[in-house]
């Protein structure tokens, strides 16, 4: 997803995937991009002669909620049952599903809109790297009250709710998320003598391996490194791989950079010499995401990382899911290799009256109800439709609704997840900085990693944190 988008969503981000699974959060929408989308709503009838958890004589509420079903979407039919059986149980609660505003970014649409008063009573996609930003600005409510309430909060993966709990407070409710790996061609693998089932472990293997894999006279190369857009999302593993982050939030909520720390200039230093001394990377490493998975679709990439959300756009593009395998990350100096989690979470408007927000919960609750993603799964495993193989409860397996994957896939993804790590403090605001130390390096063979990420970090703690940190502080 994007600094503009800070986690893997952004990356199917105009795909069957991420449709379906903001459908899962919002039946519907919650898409990177509306440019040409025409803003929209639509009144719920209510169903006063349905039973309902909710008395009929109780007071009538209306919520907006940026979740209208597009007429195109592959899963309207099932986002509009979702909405409708909301509407089922709870008769008094009158649900206005709107498009949201145009703009080619959701998260400045958002913003926009909440400074302006103009806000969802509940928004879906709160990204896991934002949400703190986002309760820092006054955009989400503290929903501990409702969260302590709710029956079934032990479903809820622990890791899911991490970035959501602020201060020993919950902010939002997880509708997605996803944990990271290392996707490889397992024909490009045997092809060059590499077992097919035996991924890098190693930096070292997983250098060796980029550079057995590039054949420049096939147009083929063994690593696809995201140099442009986000660069920090991926090197930020690195950096972890090393033993050690970006930043550090401090007890007092106060950040610490550490661009220029032993763990982040080693990873920089890796970055490089995949570049210039392994030779195993794309000629040009300043090219975005979705040229990147463009070369892996088609076989000019070997390896690439890749989310546990993302096997839908393999199957869409033609791949045999047999021909590929997934993995943890290679582990680094520090002989550890999280996965990054991300994803998204339910946020409830802190501007509008108390009976709005409380009718609001009701709807994120429904919404992320063991009940909704089974029927969501099911519509997906009816529809031939590979969904995302990581689930935020507990009491939801998505591998019982699929057929025909290899086991060794599910086992990949789960195998990933046993050990995660939420994207660094503060990424949104300092992404560019990173970013610009990481292309020099890739672009001037000359540049050291040291002076580059020295440099950066010292323009970010002028323009970012000294500021970040006297706010945090008054």
């Amino acid at each position: 997803m994007s600094r503009k988008r800070m986690g893997w969503s952004r990356w199917v981000a105009l795909t069957l995937v991420l449709a379906l699974s903001a459908m899962i959060a919002a039946c519907g929408s919650g898409t990177k991009n509306n440019e040409g989308a025409s803003a929209g709503n639509s009144t719920s009838p209510s169903a006063a002669n349905t039973e309902s958890q909710q008395p009929a004589n109780d007071p009538q509420v209306e919520i907006t909620i940026w979740d209208q079903v597009n007429p195109d979407d592959i899963g309207k039919l099932v986002g509009e049952e979702l909405q409708k059986g909301f509407e089922e149980k709870y008769p008094n609660i009158i649900v206005k599903h709107e498009l949201p505003p145009n703009g080619t970014n959701d998260r400045e649409v958002f913003v926009t809109a909440m400074a302006g008063g103009n806000g969802p009573d509940a928004y879906s996609v709160a990204y896991f790297p934002v949400i703190g930003d986002w309760v820092k600005q006054g955009f989400a409510l503290d929903l501990s009250d409702y969260w302590n309430g709710l029956a079934d909060k032990d479903q809820y993966l622990k890791s899911a709710m991490e970035g959501a709990t602020i201060d020993g407070k919950v902010y939002g409710i997880p509708n997605f998320m996803y944990a990271t790996g290392l996707l490889y061609n397992k024909k490009l693998f045997a092809d060059v003598g590499l077992d097919p089932n035996k991924a890098p472990a190693n930096w070292d293997e997983f250098a060796e391996y980029a550079q057995k894999l590039t054949k420049p006279e096939k147009n083929q190369y063994g690593y696809a490194l995201l140099g442009m857009d986000w660069a920090d999302w991926w090197f930020e593993y690195y950096v972890w791989q090393a033993g050690g982050d970006l930043t550090t939030r401090n007890a007092d909520g106060t950040v610490t950079l550490d661009f220029s720390k032993e763990p982040a200039v080693k990873a920089l230093q890796y970055y490089k010499d995949l570049k210039w001394k392994y030779k195993g990377v794309q000629k040009n490493v300043l090219q975005g995401i979705d040229e990147n998975k463009t070369d892996f679709f088609q076989g000019r990439a070997a390896m690439i990382l890749f989310g546990s959300d993302g096997f839908a756009q393999l199957v869409q593009n033609g791949i045999d899911l047999n021909d590929i395998g997934f993995a943890p990350f290679p582990v680094g100096p520090a002989g550890k290799a999280p996965s990054q989690v991300g994803g998204q979470y339910w946020i409830v408007n802190p501007k509008t009256s108390k009976e709005k927000q409380d009718a609001a919960f009701k709807y994120v609750e429904y919404m992320t109800s063991k009940e909704a993603l089974e029927k969501m799964l099911t519509f997906q495993s009816d529809n031939g439709i590979m969904p995302n193989l990581l689930s935020v409860r507990n009491d939801v397996d998505p591998s019982t609704f699929v057929q025909n994957v290899p086991a060794g896939l599910v086992a990949g993804v789960r195998k990933a997840a046993e050990s995660t790590q939420l994207e660094y403090f503060l990424k949104e605001r300092l992404s560019p900085y990173v970013v610009k130390a990481v292309q020099k390096v890739l672009v001037d063979e000359k540049a050291d990693p040291l002076t580059e990420l020295k440099a950066v970090e010292e323009l970010a703690q002028r323009e970012v944190a000294d500021p970040y940190n006297k706010e945090i502080k008054e």
